[in-house]
């Protein structure tokens, strides 16, 4: 491929794309040569947007005992996964099938935390059996039903109390997690019962305290206030006789979906680890679980322009990827930038158009009001899209999955095979 000359400054939100001579680029791929040979819907990321992202925190946390675990939820495809337990990541896994994929591309398990408010019975035994580092436990129920396996099968499970601090993360409240009404974790004020209970049981090692408030969070206050409400809980837990290891203060940090401007993880720790300091829990070890801060910006799907359909309230630019593609927009109202992949020179004779997909829903669209100057044929990519697209894609309407590439400097490789239609009703019978 042809690589061309100067780049312009990355894109806002993309900070390993850019255009070149006009035409769009990952690192220093040209996004119309993969959208040739792969075809589209097609997501690429960029191996050094994910391991930039992966520095921040590392930068924040150096000289400390800490632990990142990826939460595998926002992309868990595997050359994402092997890319991170490479550069020294742990897990953070909600389902036993996350586990196979963690323990596919060579996690240690004593690195993966196993989160999630419905584990089932054998889940539970196969993540004993694995070993996995810890269990974040988030009901009475649970806590109980894991002692019962963990005794079963002969295991000492360790756990970690999931609090919900009643902390406002000032965010979507479908990715609102921290509040009372929210179904996550026990109640602050129920933790030290808890705890002592956890502590009683048999089969059980109580080894941490955990503490995720929500995701999409730009702004530091909500975790400086959920730190100060984990921490007197430690003070009042260790006070009853059960010491606390290590804290894991969960994930949630935002990215620049269009204009967000949340704190740099770097800035956002050091300011975090300052508090930790003065409360006297410097030394503790630290766990963190971010998801979407990690992947969200390393991504980018590209789509083609099929239709343009005027009409006399809304003009709309049908593309070929949709909401089983890209589902945060049905699920969230969630905003994407969608650019072209060629670039249009001047915006005069812009038109604006709801960008939408085929599937047979009014909520199938990508973003509203956009002003592009665009024919059937071109394509564009919609940015900010490594996280909670690919692993929350979908079969809707018997459509195939997209295919995947990860771009490593001028070079780029096909991750994922597209999904054949056969391959959507493997398993059935008529």
């Amino acid at each position: 491929m042809t690589v061309p000359s100067t780049p312009t400054a990355p894109l806002p939100g993309a900070p390993f794309v850019s255009y070149r001579d006009g035409q769009l680029m990952v690192e220093g791929v040209l996004l119309s040569d993969l959208a040739h040979r792969h075809g589209t819907p097609l997501f690429v990321y960029s191996k050094a947007a994910i391991l930039a992202a992966l520095a921040a925190y590392q930068r924040g946390l150096a000289g400390r005992q800490a632990l990142i675990c990826y939460a595998m939820k926002a992309n868990s495809s595997l050359a994402i996964l092997k890319l991170l337990a490479d550069a020294g990541c742990g897990f953070d896994i909600v389902s036993a099938g996350e586990l196979e994929r963690a323990l596919a591309v060579g996690a240690t398990p004593s690195q993966i935390v196993f989160s999630g408010v419905g584990k089932t019975r054998q889940e539970m035994r196969r993540a004993l059996e694995a070993g996995v580092g810890c269990f974040n436990i988030e009901s009475l129920a649970e806590l109980d039903v894991l002692s019962e396996v963990a005794v079963s099968v002969g295991a000492l499970a360790p756990i970690s109390i999931r609090v919900n601090p009643n902390v406002d993360a000032r965010t979507h409240p479908y990715i609102s997690t921290g509040l009372k009404g929210n179904k996550f974790g026990i109640a602050h004020e129920q933790a030290l019962a808890a705890y002592r209970h956890a502590a009683r049981l048999p089969g059980l090692r109580v080894v941490g305290i955990d503490c995720h408030i929500g995701s999409q969070i730009t702004e530091a206050a909500p975790y400086l206030e959920a730190m100060e409400r984990v921490l007197d809980l430690v003070t009042a837990i260790e006070a009853a006789g059960i010491p606390i290891q290590h804290i894991d203060f969960g994930g949630g940090l935002g990215i620049d979906y269009n204009g967000d401007t949340p704190p740099a993880a770097d800035a956002l720790w050091r300011q975090l680890l300052a508090r930790l300091d003065a409360r006297g829990f410097g030394d503790r070890r630290i766990l963190l679980e971010p998801g979407r801060s990690l992947v969200g910006n390393a991504g980018v799907c590209v789509t083609e322009v099929l239709f343009l359909k005027p009409g006399e309230q809304k003009n709309f630019c049908i593309v070929d990827a949709a909401m089983n593609d890209l589902p945060r927009p049905a699920l969230y109202e969630a905003f994407h930038r969608i650019v072209p992949l060629t670039e249009s020179g001047g915006a005069n004779d812009a038109v604006t158009y709801d960008v939408v997909g085929p599937v047979c829903e009014s909520g199938d669209w990508l973003g509203r009001d956009r002003a592009l100057k665009v024919q059937a044929g071109d394509r564009l990519a919609v940015l900010s899209a490594g996280a909670y697209c690919m692993s929350m894609a979908s079969n809707y309407n018997t459509r195939p999955r997209a295919a995947e590439v990860l771009v490593d400097g001028d070079s780029a490789r096909l991750v994922r095979e597209r999904e054949a239609v056969q391959d959507l009703w493997r398993g059935e019978s008529v």
